[in-house]
């Protein structure tokens, strides 16, 4: 495991135990908070690619992102754009992100959010729709099989989607076993940071066609976008390229992903 995920993992630990104190108040709120948005059918168009934006300051590899940092002028622009959901990047030491950034969004934006974490424990999905998160993250590579399917149901119950996010043929099919209806696959490799396009080339034919199929990472130019979606993708997860750019708008149009 590369040192940075190890050091990622061992402060989000810390933060667990701290929010399990809150376990009670995260269990009121869910039960006062109003139906989840569907993520699942936002993102998948028969024939189509979708646009999940990302909103993310930094990154352990590549540092502050975006400098003039506003996640509702974000999410706003890409309202604009008709991205079909919206991805928040919440982890505080590494990525600069925080769980009250949905809560701001979701006042505002009527779109599906993605609570983007490290997710470990059952009290991390109960504060993510507490604040109203519509779908969470769950990354194979990080968790074993027992505890993402145990994570898995337990947000579906709660009545949100999950993105299971794979790296490799082995993750792909313990999460296949477990039974997901959309899978990621991150084609930036946990252990060394670098990131490959044509993982997803490996990956894909692997994936049942009812099973929706996400690009997360690395995703820069139309050449990109038509490769995936002559594999069959159905949604791309765009973060960096979108939070470097001095316009988000006009990124959007030169990817010319489908509306």
């Amino acid at each position: 495991m590369h040192k940075i995920l190890s050091l990622i993992l061992d402060a989000k630990k810390k933060r667990i135990k701290v929010l399990k104190k809150n376990n009670d108040a995260f269990l009121s709120l869910v039960k006062k908070a109003p139906q989840p948005l569907s993520f699942k059918n936002a993102i998948k168009q028969e024939g189509k690619i979708s646009l999940i934006g990302e909103i993310k300051q930094a990154s352990p590899s590549c540092g502050i992102l975006c400098k003039d940092f506003s996640p509702l002028d974000i999410a706003k622009k890409y309202k604009k754009q008709k991205v079909k959901a919206i991805s928040v990047v919440t982890e505080e030491d590494y990525f600069l992100g925080k769980i009250n950034y949905i809560e701001n969004i979701k006042k505002k934006i009527d779109i599906p959010i993605l609570r983007k974490d490290f997710i470990l424990e059952r009290v991390q999905v109960l504060e993510s729709r507490a604040v109203g998160a519509d779908a969470i993250l769950l990354i194979m590579g990080i968790l074993s099989e027992e505890k993402v399917k145990d994570l898995y149901f337990f947000a579906k119950d709660l009545g949100m989607d999950v993105l299971v996010e794979v790296h490799t043929e082995k993750e792909l099919k313990k999460v296949l076993k477990v039974g997901v209806d959309i899978i990621g696959i991150n084609n930036r490799n946990l252990h060394t940071f670098e990131v490959d396009i044509r993982r997803c080339q490996k990956l894909v034919p692997f994936i049942p066609e009812n099973i929706v199929r996400v690009s997360e990472s690395g995703i820069k130019s139309l050449r990109d976008i038509l490769l995936l979606k002559g594999l069959g993708i159905d949604a791309v997860l765009v973060g960096e390229s979108l939070m470097r750019a001095d316009s988000i708008e006009e990124k959007i149009k030169e990817l010319n992903i489908d509306s």
